[in-house]
């Protein structure tokens, strides 16, 4: 591909940005793939900010409750994947905070549930285990992972 000029770089990332979210670090990835300098990326990006076509806070809030709400992750592993992402502490806090406690816990108990039901163990050990595992890969705390689990298991 033929390296694009800056004002064809910042027109497109626009219009990326325009479309859907995208963090700084994700945009200045595509201006460097397009042959930009990193001077001229940060450039590119610092306007993008200013324009208000990237904001760190809306990224991190609308990434939070889509992972929350499509990919049924926990805050551990949202705001791991934030960390990755380069994203500011008090952004991620701020996203994780808009995550609604009771629908937290619910999506939490309805992924337990889930698990139980192909779960093939009569063991209680066992399957406790096994649920917890499953939990803590999803990204929840572990101390509501064990409330959930005892709740669970003393039900069935």
């Amino acid at each position: 591909m033929k390296p694009l000029t800056y004002e064809q770089a910042l027109s497109r990332a626009a219009a990326l940005c325009s479309g859907s979210e995208h963090c700084s670090s994700e945009i200045r990835k595509k201006l460097l793939l397009w042959g930009l300098s990193p001077t001229q990326s940060e450039k590119a990006i610092t306007f993008l900010n200013e324009e208000k076509y990237i904001d760190s806070q809306r990224f991190c809030r609308a990434y939070c409750l889509d992972k929350f709400r499509y990919n049924h992750w926990g805050r551990i592993k949202i705001s791991q994947m934030l960390r990755l992402l380069e994203m500011d502490s008090t952004d991620i806090n701020e996203g994780l905070d808009a995550i609604p406690e009771e629908e937290y816990q619910e999506v939490l108990q309805h992924i337990l549930e889930q698990k139980n039901k192909q779960l093939r163990d009569s063991d209680p050990y066992i399957r406790k285990g096994k649920l917890v595992r499953h939990a803590l890969s999803r990204g929840f705390e572990t101390h509501l992972i064990l409330e959930a689990t005892e709740a669970l298991l003393h039900e069935s």
